[in-house]
Parts: C-alpha cells; sequence; structure tokens
C-alpha cells in the first residue's frame, strides 16, 4: 500500500515512529550547530516558538543534511542563514534609514515603523499587530530590543514561516504590494498552515506538524515571482512641505514591475535567477522525504556584497547565526552572480583624423533594471586609454577609496548630479547608471519621506522594455529618455577623445563596468546623523572599504592608423 492511499491510523503511527527515529537515532542529519532557545548565540539559529510564526532553529533541524541520489548534500537553512533575507532585521543600514527618518519627521513614526517592520522584521511585527500591540522597531519599545517578547522572531528577519504562510490570495494585485500581503490570523496555533511547492505525503506531514507546529499544504504561488513582489515593490509616501503625508506614493523599489514589461515574463521568475535550482532531484526534508526535481536553492543570491562583507566581519556585536565559511559562499555566489549574470562589454576603438573614436556598448542580462531596488545602488562605466609606454592618455570613471567617483558631480556636490552621456569628451564626464531622488521642490534627497520624484533614472533596462510606453513608476528620467542608443538591454556610449600629439602606438582601450550597493552620498549621510543606529553603522563601515566591484570589462588595442 502507498502512503497515499494509507489508511489515517497507518499514516498516524508511520508518522510517530518517523518522528522517534528522528530524536533518538544518534546518526539522523543535524544541524551545523545547534539551534539557541529563544535568545541568540553567535554562529547558530535561533529556536523559538510563537502563537503564530517560529525561528529557522525550528524549521532548520529536517530540512538539512539532504543527499541526493549522486551523492550531493544540499541544506536550506545553511544556505539561507548567510543571505541579506535572514540578516533583514539585524542590518545596521537598514536600522540607520529607520532611525533617521524617525528623527526627521518624529510625527510620522507609527507609520514610518509600521511600513519597515512589515517586510524586514514581519514575524514580530504581523505578531505583534495580531494581538494588538505597538510595532516599533527601534527604542526600549521596538521589537528589536532584546527585552522584547518578539525580539527572537524580530531578529530572525524573513525567515521560513513568514515566507511560506503569505496566502495566495491578492498576489496579482496591486494592494499586495509594499508588505500588503496576507497572514492567516485565525489558525490555531500547531494547526497553521504553510506552502509549499510539492505534496507531502499524510506520513511526512504528520511528523512535521509533530516537529515544527505546521501543517503542509501544496500551492504554485510559492514558484512565483508575485510572492517576491509583496515586499519587493515598494512604494511609500513622502512628507509634503507643510509636514502631512502625501496621498499620493513615490515608487521607491519595482523590480517587480520591471520584470513584468521585461521579454523574462512569461519565461523565467525571481526565484530561477535569485534561487537557482540544484539540477537534480534533492529530498526536501531528511525524514525520509522522497528526492523531489526542481529543488529550488534558499541562495536568496542578489548583488549587495558590501553588506554581506560587514555581516561576516561583526558577527559579534549584530548577533550573526552565519558562521565565515557560509558567508564566503554567499558572497562567492554574489560575486558570480554579478560577474557573470548580470551585465557584458563590448568595445571598438579606431582614430580618425586626431580623434580617438570609442564605443562601448553594455548589454544587460538581468530580468529587471541593473541595478534595480533599493536608490543608493548604482553602476557606471571607468574607461582608460594607455599608450605603449602604459602613460594615462585618458580616464573616465576612476574611483577613490571612499567609494567616490572622480568627475561626478553628486560625489563633489550633493545639490547636483551627473546627468546621462550619449557622447563623453572630457575625464569630467562618467556615465553612471543612477536613481537620482527628487523632494517636492525638485531638490535632490536621499532622505526617503522626502522622496517625491525621480530626477534621473538611466539605469540599465532589461530585453523587451519598451522606454517610451512603459508605465510611470517605472519611467527612464533625464536625457537617457532622448539618448537613441538607450535602448531594452543595454546602452552605448560614445567617447570621442582628442589626440593633442602623436601618442606612442599601439593604445590600448579598456573600459570597465563598476557596481556599487551604497553610493558615495548614500553611505556619507549617516556621518552627520545623531542617532545611535547611525553612529553604529558608521563605526562599522569603518571597517569595510566601500570598494566597488568590477562587473565586467574589455580591452582593444588601437593600432598606428596608416598613411
Amino acid at each position: 500500500m502507498t502512503s497515499g492511499s494509507a489508511k489515517p491510523w497507518v499514516s498516524l503511527l508511520l508518522g510517530i515512529w518517523l518522528w522517534l527515529l528522528l530524536a533518538c537515532v544518534p546518526d539522523m542529519p543535524k544541524p551545523a550547530s545547534t539551534p539557541t532557545a529563544g535568545q541568540p548565540v553567535v554562529g547558530t539559529l535561533i529556536r523559538f516558538r510563537g502563537e503564530f510564526f517560529s525561528t529557522a532553529g525550528e524549521c532548520g533541524y529536517c530540512h538539512t543534511a539532504l543527499k541526493s541520489a549522486s551523492g550531493g548534500v544540499y541544506s536550506i537553512q545553511d544556505d539561507w542563514r548567510s543571505t541579506l533575507m535572514a540578516n533583514a532585521g539585524r542590518d545596521p543600514y537598514y536600522l540607520a534609514h529607520v532611525a533617521e527618518e524617525i528623527d526627521l519627521h518624529p510625527q510620522h513614526r507609527a507609520t514610518i515603523e509600521a511600513k519597515c517592520a512589515t517586510c524586514h522584521i514581519g514575524m514580530a511585527s504581523f505578531s505583534a499587530n495580531f494581538t494588538h500591540q505597538e510595532v516599533a522597531i527601534v527604542g526600549e519599545e521596538g521589537l528589536l530590543n532584546p527585552q522584547n517578547a518578539l525580539y527572537p522572531l524580530a531578529l530572525d528577519g524573513v525567515s521560513c514561516t513568514l515566507c511560506h504562510q503569505i496566502q495566495p490570495n491578492r498576489l496579482d494585485k496591486p494592494e499586495s504590494h509594499s508588505g500588503g500581503f496576507t497572514i492567516d490570523s485565525t489558525t490555531p496555533t500547531g494547526n497553521r498552515v504553510v506552502f509549499g511547492r510539492f505534496e507531502v505525503e499524510p506520513a511526512m506531514t504528520t511528523v512535521m506538524q509533530s516537529a515544527s507546529g505546521f501543517v503542509p499544504q501544496t500551492s504554485a504561488h510559492v514558484t512565483q515571482s508575485e510572492l517576491c513582489a509583496v515586499c519587493h515593490n515598494l512604494f511609500t509616501p513622502y512628507v509634503e512641505d507643510d509636514g502631512s503625508l502625501s496621498t499620493t506614493l513615490f515608487p521607491e523599489q519595482t523590480p517587480y514591475t520591471e520584470w513584468l514589461v521585461s521579454a523574462y515574463q512569461g519565461t523565467q521568475s525571481c526565484q530561477d535567477c535569485h534561487m537557482p535550482t540544484a539540477g537534480e532531484a534533492v529530498p526536501i526534508a531528511n525524514t525520509g522525504s522522497p528526492a523531489r526535481d526542481p529543488y529550488h536553492q534558499h541562495y536568496f543570491v542578489g548583488g549587495n556584497q558590501w553588506m554581506l562583507q560587514l555581516l561576516k566581519t561583526h558577527t559579534e556585536s549584530l548577533k550573526v547565526s552565519a558562521e565565515a565559511s557560509q558567508f564566503d559562499q554567499t558572497l562567492s555566489r554574489t560575486l558570480d552572480q554579478l560577474q557573470t549574470k548580470t551585465a557584458r562589454i563590448q568595445l571598438s576603438a579606431e582614430t580618425k583624423g586626431e580623434v580617438l573614436d570609442i564605443s562601448v556598448r553594455i548589454e544587460t542580462l538581468t530580468g529587471h533594471k541593473f541595478p534595480t531596488s533599493f536608490p543608493s545602488r548604482r553602476a557606471w562605466v571607468h574607461l582608460i586609454v594607455r599608450d605603449a609606454s602604459e602613460e594615462v592618455l585618458f580616464e573616465s570613471g576612476a574611483w577613490r577609496p571612499d567609494g567616490s567617483i572622480i568627475g561626478n558631480d553628486n560625489d563633489e556636490d550633493e545639490t547636483r548630479y551627473e546627468p546621462h552621456y550619449q557622447v563623453i569628451t572630457r575625464p569630467d564626464q562618467v556615465q553612471i547608471y543612477e536613481p537620482i531622488i527628487g523632494d517636492p521642490n525638485g531638490q535632490v534627497t536621499t532622505t526617503l519621506l522626502r522622496a517625491q520624484r525621480y530626477l534621473k533614472d538611466n539605469r540599465l533596462l532589461p530585453v523587451g522594455f519598451n522606454k517610451n510606453t512603459a508605465p510611470q513608476e517605472i519611467a527612464v528620467h533625464g536625457e537617457a529618455m532622448q539618448d537613441p542608443d538607450f535602448t531594452a538591454g543595454g546602452d552605448t556610449i560614445h567617447y570621442r577623445i582628442p589626440l593633442d600629439t602623436t601618442p606612442a602606438y599601439p593604445l590600448t582601450v579598456e573600459a570597465s563596468l563598476y557596481y556599487q550597493s551604497i553610493g558615495f552620498r548614500w553611505m556619507q549621510k549617516f556621518t552627520s546623523s545623531n542617532t545611535p543606529q547611525a553612529r553604529t553603522f558608521t563605526t562599522l563601515a569603518q571597517s569595510i572599504p566601500n570598494e566597488p566591484v568590477r562587473i565586467t570589462n574589455e580591452q582593444v588595442q588601437v593600432l598606428l592608423p596608416s598613411r
């Protein structure tokens, strides 16, 4: 008799037998480190069961050491714990932003904290809402205060029982964005449903309910981009000059909408790129579960290498649950994602009379704008021309150790910004792909609650994106809108460099595309802030140089032109 046709009492007995086997047999797979009960210990998962949510330590025991038929070993908890999802509540840059917004706009504190808590510390936020408690993040009353009863849930960030409890209703509606997703608040503890891709056998359901307090249920919505959009499509109000909150919303980050109008919609989901499959069948639990295919690895790989380095460096002060080796793996995946799946360069150069004519083509490989999401991110072209003796004849886009870009107007003056270029002729002109946000008066700002519009948005477009018909919330802004070379799938920049004397040929032209997850102004803004969170972030950040990542580069040689 198969498990699918077994009578309920047979399944129950089998489930009890498997649960006892898991608990008692010494050579059963166990997590790499033992979770702690309630309070964080560096390098270990937190174990905590709440009324509505449980931490990853309650799930990890059965979802580690998953062995495929080929001998591959997979671990959901170990892949997740060193990601920014796992550390969303620990992220000191996020906390510095929350504290700054509250400091600048104290009359809107409740709105700020409720919005920012929903996605970063959602388990604690929803638990507080369901039990009619105040949702605060910082300060003595905050959910991230170790004395708060919900602190273990807050510190666990974007964890298993948050994402897997998101209900499938309304996910195709804009109302689900900006943290507008639904969590069941009525089902009693011990019978709450968690959604997964695969059907779970009755015996395994019994094991899971006994071990975790949750009942698995099959639903396809966990494989769809709409699940990710609930937090990664974020629209926020802004503070008007009179101090009131606007009724219109600012599109702070919109990767889902960008994907929706790209050629990737319908062919590749967010999960396909950011949770790549194992390429083989893998059991989803170590309790005797059959191998399943496709098995999506919980890598949640993105591009914020700098913050991962900071988390790895400051595990003690940030109470991080991941070990150094796990951060090394996530950092390696992040670098691979940036350097092999983000963009390519095509480069050509020739002399035309006394001018060196260079074309740099950036080809976008992402399914959304690059860079996308939080507006601190930027990418730029570094172009350098050397003669046969390695002397530099021309350079645009060089950067300093503090992370600023030489020649960038915004890094020199916070009230200005570098325009988008079709043609570059001088070293102080730099092609920077970035969002520049403006307040209600049209002034450049990095204060999120004053963000009313984009003054510039020339971030590289994905294949299939039509800048002439794109919705307003993902529109191109600035000179890029009139640039015929700035189209779906990339951009071409032309460099026309006067050659004042006859240089020593051959000339070497090198073009690189660099990326920064926190641009100079977005980093510097906290050096003058007086909040404890800003001071903490600034202190921690001093140990990690704000060096950009080189995404891709190309070299060509220009030979002596024939006479």
